[in-house]
């Protein structure tokens, strides 16, 4: 037992008294850069700044060429890769301040989510438009990320209650995740949530996996929408925004999770004055500014332009039965 303690106590001796503070304060944080580091954190800057720019220039077109109220959802939607960007830039910066910019980024992302479900009935011309023209038909439920497996599930036909229940799935999560996101960072400033807490009684264990559900139920009825409805939007390149939104989603959500894990499983070494999971808070904002920027140029392009009007559902039925008999014919 001696030996044991005396091991431990020299295996602790060796760790640098870094990996176990805080995150460094701003100021001691760039003291400590050295020429790579300068150089790095200026390009990343510039290019967070490049991408919050070119959104202010989107926003102007937009607002003097679409018209009102989808004007607002492309606003809003356009604005998660700069958002994110700009948020990841001032974590950068200051390192203990991840947690609200995190947060910040999380719950704009939150409400796109609502407003991509949105966007996809306004681009068919609203809700009372979106009603009259597939009331009745029956719709495709069993579509990811919760029922993809599942091809036996029967078709529902859509209504007034379906099209309720639908958006009520999205805004749920826009509402309980700004709540719940509140919460942690109150509970964080008391010290009561931390995400490298993984016992029973931390308050991390209990509301990311609840956080995680209340995700997968906002994802389902936006993808419900865009697979019922995507081959009616082909010319408004519904199906590259759409790949987009799902992208940032991958990259916000998914992979910061998966750099925290490997922080907590001691794969990311520390280095002080970071420690392993203030590293991986690091690495995650650096990675997330060059993505977003690079995200942020395609969602330009997507957005930054005018369509004609969908064809009206008569229309639609023409073109497919044209097509049928061209299809005969040969």
């Amino acid at each position: 037992m001696e030996d044991l303690r005396a091991m431990e106590e020299s295996l602790n001796g060796t760790i640098d008294p870094a990996c176990l503070q805080e995150p460094p304060l701003a100021m001691d944080m760039i003291k400590q850069l050295d020429v790579f580091g300068v150089c790095l954190y200026a390009m990343l800057t510039s290019m967070s700044c490049l991408t919050l720019l070119l959104y202010l220039e989107q926003c102007w077109f937009v607002y003097k060429k679409m018209p009102y109220p989808k004007k607002s959802t492309i606003i809003w939607i356009s604005g998660a890769a700069p958002a994110i960007s700009t948020m990841a830039c001032f974590g950068m910066w200051i390192p203990r301040a991840v947690m609200i910019t995190d947060m910040a980024s999380n719950c704009y992302f939150a409400v796109v989510v609502y407003k991509v479900l949105v966007l996809l009935i306004e681009e068919l011309g609203g809700s009372s438009a979106f009603l009259h023209r597939f009331s009745g038909k029956p719709f495709r439920i069993n579509t990811g990320p919760c029922c993809c497996c599942c091809p036996c599930l029967p078709h529902v036909p859509m209504s007034r209650w379906m099209l309720f229940l639908l958006k009520l799935g999205a805004l749920q999560y826009a509402i309980l995740k700004t709540a719940l996101s509140v919460l942690a960072v109150v509970l964080w400033t008391n010290g009561n949530f931390d995400l490298s807490d993984l016992e029973i009684t931390g308050a991390a264990i209990w509301l990311n996996p609840f956080i995680g559900v209340l995700t997968i139920i906002s994802l389902w009825p936006v993808a419900i929408v865009f697979m019922n409805t995507n081959r009616f939007l082909r010319s408004l390149s519904i199906v590259p925004k759409y790949a987009m939104y799902q992208l940032i989603l991958v990259l916000s959500q998914l992979q910061t999770s998966i750099i925290n894990i490997l922080a907590l499983d001691g794969t990311i070494a520390c280095a002080p004055p970071l420690s392993s999971q203030a590293r991986a808070s690091m690495l995650s904002q650096q990675m997330m500014i060059m993505e977003m920027f690079i995200i942020g140029l395609v969602t330009r392009f997507l957005y930054h332009r005018t369509y004609d009007a969908l064809p009206s559902e008569e229309q639609d039925s023409k073109q497919n039965n044209t097509a049928a008999l061209v299809e005969h014919d040969v």
